[in-house]
């Protein structure tokens, strides 16, 4: 049985959900009935930011789930960089996070491997010596 997930909108935000964007005229909150892959604007990721292996990572799958006739590809991004990521840091962290990623979209899950990664990734910046400053941005940024 799926859980029923809450979304809350603001005025003007948009969601995407399996393909699909949506785009609020005021606030305004929902609930979600299935498990349906779906993105909050507040969690997409511009090309221009994946300047880090894991920022790479996380737009891969978002692409996943934003894009769902793009799956295939994206899908063999995704499996072609896990390879080359866990060789690529020794960040004891990183790798287990890296691991559980790996399960999470094998188990269907890659919503649940966006948030991993959101997690993983002020330890690269750390690692790279560059700031926690660039968060995820708004698509589209207009207020």
């Amino acid at each position: 049985m799926s859980m029923t997930t809450r979304v809350s909108l603001r005025p003007g935000e948009r969601i995407f959900i399996n393909g699909a964007v949506l785009k609020a005229d005021g606030r305004m909150s929902f609930e979600i009935l299935n498990d349906v892959p779906y993105l909050i604007e507040h969690e997409i990721m511009h090309a221009q930011q994946t300047v880090t292996p894991l920022r790479q990572l996380y737009y891969v799958l978002q692409t996943m789930i934003i894009e769902p006739s793009a799956m295939a590809v994206a899908r063999k991004v995704f499996e072609d960089s896990m390879r080359g990521l866990s060789k690529a840091f020794s960040n004891i962290a990183v790798l287990e996070g890296l691991t559980m990623v790996h399960n999470q979209v094998e188990a269907g899950s890659p919503f649940a491997a966006l948030k991993t990664l959101r997690i993983l990734i002020p330890i690269e910046d750390s690692i790279l010596g560059g700031s926690s400053e660039t968060e995820l941005k708004v698509v589209g940024g207009g207020a």
